[in-house]
């Protein structure tokens, strides 16, 4: 099928490449907020474990006594609002229908950081500046986002996926040439412990030898109970069989991480990505999750704030809390910090 879609995969190509070429000439306009902005963003669509690095980012950011916001335009949101603020606090709970799924998880895991939702990222930012007094702006899956000036692009890619400019969409799932790597100031190559990231580093080096390349991995933080929110102990779970279930842009991802992770999982179940769970579609899942005689059912945080509101279920249904571990994050950081001390 991808063969067959490839000409209009190098259509596309072409009209993302005349696309830039039009900023480069300033025939289509970028405007630059008074506060720097880090971008966060991607080669592909969804599943390179981007919206963890933006927690690492916004966490940081934290640390060292600045106040970060986060844009992002909440993909696959039913409201018609052309602006959501979702100012800091602790126990927000925004409903993923009205700003996104990955808006409402970032909610929840950094509450100390407002989120702006909106298309118009610069109007975003405006709103960010003025009602949160925000110092520095996380611009959310923002590598394609060119109406907004950047101060840094960190650009993640996958090591557990090929790259190739024949899988340019709707051939493949790349937004974009190989070629655009070189806009990124920082790379990070995600998943390196599910496989070898030396070609991708290599690759990335060829196409971009300026880059500052790092590596990160995916660590489990620990398992918390859906309906109560209660921590549930690992070796408990995995001392026992599960069945797994989520709705990411890549599921293989997430299902092989739970095996590295040492869970016994009978069985798997893919939604398409961004999906929002019926309460029937929850019932299915436990119904089927009783009939194999597993203990529980292991998702995502971010599949969780999709369910559907007084849903229950038994087994229970267990969210892991992961996060980007960096190895070289001192490093990193300090990388990062350079290019905003730049900006003032």
């Amino acid at each position: 099928m991808s063969a067959i879609l490839r000409p209009l995969g190098a259509a596309f190509g072409l009209g993302v490449r005349v696309r830039h070429a039009a900023y480069r000439h300033g025939w289509f306009k970028t405007r630059r907020l008074n506060h720097p902005v880090v971008s966060v963003g991607n080669l592909t669509v969804g599943g390179t474990g981007k919206t963890p690095l933006v927690v690492h980012i916004a966490q940081w950011l934290l640390r060292v006594g600045l106040k970060p916001g986060i844009l992002t335009r909440g993909y696959g949101r039913s409201s018609r609002d052309a602006i959501i603020l979702v100012p800091p606090g602790a126990g927000r709970r925004p409903d993923p229908r009205e700003v996104g799924d990955e808006p409402a998880l970032l909610a929840r895991i950094i509450p100390e950081v407002p989120l702006v939702v909106c298309a118009d990222r610069f109007r975003g930012g405006q709103a960010a500046e003025k009602q949160f007094h925000v110092n520095v702006h996380i611009l959310d899956d923002g590598f394609q986002h060119l109406a907004l000036a950047r101060d840094v692009d960190v650009l993640a890619l996958d090591a557990t996926q090929s790259l190739s400019n024949r899988n340019l969409l709707p051939a493949g799932r790349q937004r974009e040439p190989l070629s655009a790597i070189r806009r990124a100031q920082i790379v990070v190559l995600t998943r390196t412990d599910s496989a070898d990231p030396q070609p991708l580093e290599d690759l990335t080096r060829k196409i971009h030898p300026a880059a500052r390349i790092f590596r990160s991995q995916t660590k489990l933080l620990g398992l918390a109970d859906s309906l109560s929110g209660e921590n549930v102990p690992i070796e408990s779970i995995r001392a026992q069989k599960v069945a797994a279930f989520c709705a990411l842009g890549n599921p293989q991802a997430f299902f092989a991480d739970l095996r590295r992770w040492g869970f016994d999982v009978a069985a798997e179940d893919a939604f398409p990505d961004h999906h929002v769970y019926t309460g029937g579609e929850i019932e299915r899942l436990a119904a089927d999750a009783r009939a194999l005689g597993v203990s529980a059912l292991l998702t995502t945080q971010k599949d969780v704030v999709k369910f559907s509101p007084n849903w229950t279920a038994q087994p229970p249904i267990l969210a892991c809390a992961i996060e980007a571990h960096l190895p070289d994050a001192g490093e990193f950081e300090s990388t990062l910090l350079s290019y905003l001390d730049k900006a003032h």
